[in-house]
Parts: structure tokens; C-alpha cells; sequence
């Protein structure tokens, strides 16, 4: 029949019913249904036994002793004090890292140069440090007897056991976020858009504001909020270079510790639960957000 010719080497197309019948389904896999159930089982028990158990745990503990007991360890001095300093901290922090992000996304993606590859590795290197070896290197930098100790001592500048220092360490831990979200996103875009505005006579601020921006909305924001989570969360490098100074320069994790190490329990999960707090509405931002994604 005219059409249905077949060349040697080749075989005929299967009739479309055929095709259909032998397509595979979309998730379709070869376990059987006990295989399947017993997969989902174990990782349900799992997410409940390592995750949500304590999660819940905390919120019990922090009310076990009434309401009243609950908001009297949050409005103490001490644990106003690291609420303010936390938040203050995140406040400069993460619109650093924000400006930080878009700068190296934008300067990765849109220019080729020698030593990217290299770029992109340091942009890395804080997942790779422990966060107090991260502190740690702060302190031989502008500790006391550290190379900058001298002549900060001189200037009458500190920067250990005080803000800039509890800022500068939680910088170190948390900038690589909102870069490494960008970077994929922008990368994938490419650069069409921008070089058809640059022909049509668009500068740089303008091509940024009217066509990247609104493309990688969704995914700075969510790199944000992850970076925000991250920062308000970080103990590590903060411990080191904080000194603990109880009222002044303990962040909220760090006054947590010092209220559970003097079985202060019943404030310790208090406070450890606006915590909790913060990780479960960055995992709702976060949900939401890659829906917006999508």
C-alpha cells in the first residue's frame, strides 16, 4: 500500500493503538504494591521519629508549664535582648547577601572571564568550612593577639565579642545562598533577552529593572528566605565570636544553650520554639514560593 513502505534496516512504526499500549505510564515502576507501601512506611516513620517528634516536643515542653510561664521567658530582658540582636543581625545581613547574590549571579552569567570556574568555588567555600572553624578564623584575624588586634586596640575598635563581629561571622556562613539559587536560574535563562534589549538601545539598569529582575523574582526570593532562615538560626560561627555576653551579645540560639546548660528549661524551649517558628513559616514561604516557580 502506497505509504506503507519500509526501508531495509528500519522497521515499520507500530500501529498507534500499539504505541499507546506499549508507552509507559508516568511513574509507573516495577515494585509491587507491598514493596511500595512498605517504602512509604519507612519514610514516613522516619520524617515522624527524626522530624516532626521533636519539632512537636519543643512547642510541649515550652507550654508544659503554662502560657503565662511561656511569655514571661520571652519578654525577660536577656531574651529581648537576643531577639532584638538576632533580628538586627538578619536585618544587615541579608540585604548584603542579597546585593552579593545578584551581583556574582549577574557578573557569572552574562560575562565570560578568566577564573569563573574559581569564582564559583569560593562562592562555595562556606558549605564546605565548619561554621566554627569559620569563627575561628575571624578570631585570628581581629582578635586580641590577631593580626588586625593591634591596631584595632589602637583605633579603639572592636570587632570581636561585639556586633560587627557576630555580623561579619553570620556574612561568612550565609552569603553563598542567594547566589547559588541565582546562578542555575540565570543560567537557564540565558541571555536573549538581554541582548535583544541592548540592541533596541537599553542600558544596564534599565535592561536589569524592566527584564532580568522580573524573571528571577521568584527564585531570589526564595533564596532570601532561605538566607534570612539561615541567618537567624546560626550558632556555630556566632559562638565563637560572640563572647556570650549575656544581654548584649547572645544571639537567640546562643541564649537557648545558656538557659538549657542552667536547666532553665521551661524558657530554654520557649525560646527555642520562636525558632521552630521561623523554620516552619520558611518552609510555608518556601512551598508557596516554588509553586510561584513552577
Amino acid at each position: 500500500m502506497a505509504g506503507s513502505h519500509s526501508y531495509p534496516g528500519t522497521t515499520s512504526p507500530p500501529a498507534r493503538g500499539t504505541a499507546r499500549k506499549l508507552a509507559p505510564r508516568a511513574g509507573c515502576t516495577t515494585e509491587s504494591p507491598l514493596a511500595r507501601r512498605l517504602l512509604i512506611a519507612v519514610a514516613l516513620g522516619f520524617i515522624g521519629l527524626v522530624l516532626l517528634l521533636p519539632l512537636a516536643a519543643v512547642f510541649v515542653q515550652a507550654f508544659k508549664r503554662g502560657a503565662d510561664v511561656y511569655f514571661a521567658a520571652l519578654t525577660e530582658p536577656d531574651a529581648l535582648a537576643a531577639i532584638r540582636l538576632t533580628l538586627f543581625t538578619a536585618l544587615i545581613v541579608v540585604p548584603l547577601n542579597t546585593i552579593f547574590g545578584i551581583a556574582a549571579a549577574w557578573c557569572l552569567t552574562k560575562f565570560a572571564f578568566r577564573g569563573k570556574q574559581w569564582l564559583i568555588t569560593l562562592i562555595d567555600l562556606p558549605f564546605a568550612v565548619s561554621p566554627v572553624i569559620a569563627g575561628f578564623l575571624f578570631i585570628l584575624l581581629f582578635g586580641a593577639h590577631g593580626w588586625f588586634g593591634s591596631w584595632l586596640a589602637a583605633h579603639d575598635v572592636q570587632i570581636v565579642f561585639a556586633l560587627p563581629g557576630i555580623v561579619l561571622a553570620t556574612l561568612f556562613v550565609t552569603f553563598p545562598f542567594v547566589a547559588r539559587e541565582l546562578i542555575p536560574l540565570m543560567q537557564s535563562q540565558g541571555t536573549l533577552e538581554e541582548e535583544a534589549a541592548a540592541t533596541l538601545g537599553a542600558k544596564g539598569w534599565k535592561m536589569f529593572r524592566h527584564i532580568t529582575l522580573p524573571n528571577i523574582k521568584w527564585g531570589l526570593l526564595y533564596g532570601i528566605v532561605i538566607c534570612n532562615a539561615r541567618a537567624m538560626g546560626e550558632f556555630g560561627a556566632v559562638s565563637v565570636v560572640s563572647g556570650h555576653i549575656r544581654g548584649e551579645t547572645n544571639t537567640l540560639p546562643l541564649h537557648v544553650e545558656i538557659l538549657y546548660n542552667e536547666y532553665q528549661f521551661s524558657a530554654a524551649f520557649a525560646a527555642a520554639s520562636l525558632l521552630v517558628a521561623v523554620a516552619l513559616l520558611t518552609l510555608t514561604a518556601k512551598q508557596w514560593l516554588e509553586r510561584k516557580r513552577l
